[in-house]
């Protein structure tokens, strides 16, 4: 036993990839309110720890809760409870403090919204979906998909100073909770949302067998590999809609300004890029030695580079045209580098 298998319970790569969308969040808030300065980094420090805290804390509890299963599936058979390193009883105990501690953090040094989005993304994680949903619907990743795409909606929480939960009534704590004085945290939480299922199916295409012989219902196994691949289809269509909402909720660009299209066309055609590699799966295609299906191998990880990419638009287009620009151009190299290896 040692500390970096109490650390592989929280996930830090799948933890820090979210982080990273909420601190997006915070240097584009900082950039178009004119606040970007040395409280950004310190806004960055505080998201970033305790969106750890808070993420990694439900991925342990999650560890702890499907300690049946794991040993049972390639993926997850070396996690640190069913290979022995963790005992059950300590990976639920660090969750418990991780989630405690993240939820408090938040509190104390960002904001009661903050916070709350905090407890919501750890609870609607452990209970909705890793509890309820996961084996009792082929839907489990659709609203699970919820709690992982908070992270933008925290960062951007805790970067705004005026907010705090106002307690008058039903209606006026939803508002306050809800309410950020900008309508691209929610935005950049739909993009998230709308990504992961196509994201994760990609996988699960020529992996749901694991999660039939363990009775997880995944699309694949429960529904077929066509109609998992007809909504993955619907879903791209759905991200290439919400894009062309995304330069109208930008600070309140308008039509005639060249960042407006700069932004746009920048989104809209990362979407279509992505919408390619989902159309580009041979669901007759032979498996590669390692049990892949080559297309929808590559379209997960295209899945991956384009969610990196379209944050990475959003962060330059705040710096005006000339971050445009130059998130267009990154953008072009990536996809064009891609697109030739």
């Amino acid at each position: 036993m040692s500390w970096r298998s109490y650390v592989s319970l929280t996930k830090p790569r799948v933890v820090v990839l979210l982080q990273i969308t909420a601190l997006c969040a915070v240097l584009v808030h900082d950039r178009l309110y004119e606040h970007l300065s040395t409280d950004t980094a310190n806004t960055m420090l505080i998201v970033f720890v305790g969106g750890y805290l808070s993420a990694g804390g439900a991925n342990a509890i999650n560890m702890w809760y499907d300690r049946d299963i794991d040993p049972f599936m390639t993926r997850t058979e070396k996690r640190p409870i069913p290979s022995g390193e963790v005992s059950a009883e300590s990976a639920l105990a660090l969750g418990v403090l991780l989630s405690i501690a993240g939820v408090t953090w938040f509190w104390v040094l960002s904001n009661e919204v903050a916070a709350f989005w905090s407890a919501f993304s750890i609870l609607f994680y452990v209970f909705v979906y890793s509890i309820w949903l996961k084996r009792s619907t082929p839907q489990n990743i659709v609203i699970g998909g919820i709690a992982g795409s908070t992270p933008p909606v925290i960062g951007w929480a805790a970067a705004e100073d005026s907010l705090a939960v106002s307690m008058e009534s039903t209606t006026q704590i939803m508002e306050s909770l809800v309410d950020m004085g900008s309508p691209l945290p929610w935005l950049m939480f739909l993009l998230i949302f709308l990504w992961t299922p196509p994201h994760f199916w990609a996988l699960a295409l020529y992996r749901s067998e694991e999660y039939g012989r363990v009775e997880v219902p995944m699309m694949p196994n429960v529904k077929g590999a066509e109609r998992t691949l007809f909504e993955m289809k619907v879903y791209a269509i759905v991200l290439i809609l919400m894009s062309l909402a995304v330069p109208s909720s930008f600070g309140g660009l308008e039509e005639s300004d060249t960042l407006y299209h700069l932004l746009g066309w920048s989104v809209v055609g990362l979407s279509i890029w992505y919408a390619s590699s989902i159309w580009r799966i041979d669901l007759t295609e032979e498996r590669d030695e390692t049990g892949r299906m080559p297309t929808a191998a590559r379209s997960f990880f295209v899945s991956m580079l384009y969610l990196a990419l379209m944050f990475v638009v959003l962060v330059a287009a705040s710096f005006g045209v000339n971050g445009a620009v130059l998130g267009a151009g990154i953008s072009l190299f990536a996809i064009i580098r891609s697109e030739t290896r």
